[in-house]
């Protein structure tokens, strides 16, 4: 199994026992094991921040060093799984998807696995890629994309599936399929012209062109672009304290503004409006919601449960 957890950052007690029956150590055997030997040996790390401001957040953390995080077949399907664990967790109330590897964010697909492949080959894995970049997308809590280092073709893609990013501001992003002879197979097609203005996303796709952090930040694919620090990690510091933002807020209301967004930019306005009634809808009978109008009453902050 490919999940364990460093020592330092255990899973939450109240981890769901779906979750709970899904993280397993690759050993049968009870064993300790040290940031080191998590990062030998796992493509994709899975963290539960325990610290009393930081409970709710989940980090995934890409960890195929050698080969510059690229989605190779094993990653997907770690990846996939990962997901699952996190789409039925409700502790979880943010989660943010970084590299655990100096230097890169995600390098796009595994291009020497890629040329092993029968036609037939490629045509399911690509299916799969974006079956991955989907349920990132669908995740109930709110995604936020770390970006440290470049994130290039499929690594841009699995960032645009994220509801945020935040990137380094001399980092490169592009979506480079073009030079390669195809396109963009994970979303990026999709995503890009959604978030941008679609001339600008066709500009970028037809060049293949690759921007700095600062400029995704200016063209508006970025939240943030921050200075890069000496540990090469101030994207993922900068996703840590947006992430610190909202985990105070409801749960339930955060994951119901989520759908009610994603599900609204698909349709015409008086179509997402009914979405949004059907939103608030299910907030109504809510503990939250009632808690929520207690504190203000009584001028303190909320204690939300999720409920």
């Amino acid at each position: 199994m490919l999940l364990k957890f460093a020592k330092t950052l255990p899973i939450l007690p109240q981890t769901s026992a779906f979750a709970a029956n899904c993280i397993r150590p690759l050993s049968t055997t009870r064993r300790s094991f040290s940031t080191t030997d998590i990062n030998a040996r796992q493509e994709l790390q899975l963290t539960y921040l325990t610290e009393d401001d930081k409970q709710g957040i989940a980090v995934l953390g890409l960890n195929r060093a050698k080969a510059r995080n690229s989605f190779s077949r094993s990653l997907v399907d770690h990846l996939l799984e990962s997901i699952e664990v996190l789409a039925h967790d409700k502790n979880v109330r943010v989660v943010i998807l970084r590299s655990l590897v100096p230097g890169i964010f995600c390098a796009g697909a595994d291009l020497k696995e890629r040329a092993t492949m029968t036609q037939q080959d490629v045509g399911r894995f690509v299916s799969k890629l974006r079956l991955m970049m989907t349920n990132i997308e669908q995740l109930p809590a709110p995604v936020i994309a770390a970006i440290d280092g470049p994130a290039l073709g499929g690594g841009l893609e699995m960032a645009l599936a994220c509801d945020m990013r935040v990137v380094t501001s001399n980092v490169k992003l592009g979506l480079v399929e073009t030079k390669l002879g195809i396109i963009p197979g994970a979303g990026g097609t999709q995503r890009l012209p959604r978030i941008l203005n679609p001339v600008i996303a066709k500009e970028l796709i037809f060049t293949a062109r690759q921007i700095s952090g600062e400029e995704a930040k200016s063209l508006g694919i970025a939240n943030y672009a921050v200075t890069p620090n000496e540990d090469g990690d101030a994207a993922f510091q900068k996703a840590l304290e947006l992430a610190m933002e909202i985990v105070p807020n409801g749960p339930v209301g955060v994951r119901m503004a989520k759908k009610a967004i994603d599900k609204g930019l698909q349709v015409d306005l008086a179509t997402g409006c009914a979405i949004e009634e059907a939103c608030y809808a299910q907030i109504i009978p809510t503990k939250d919601r009632l808690e929520g109008l207690k504190a203000f009453a009584e001028k303190r902050k909320p204690k939300f449960v999720g409920e």
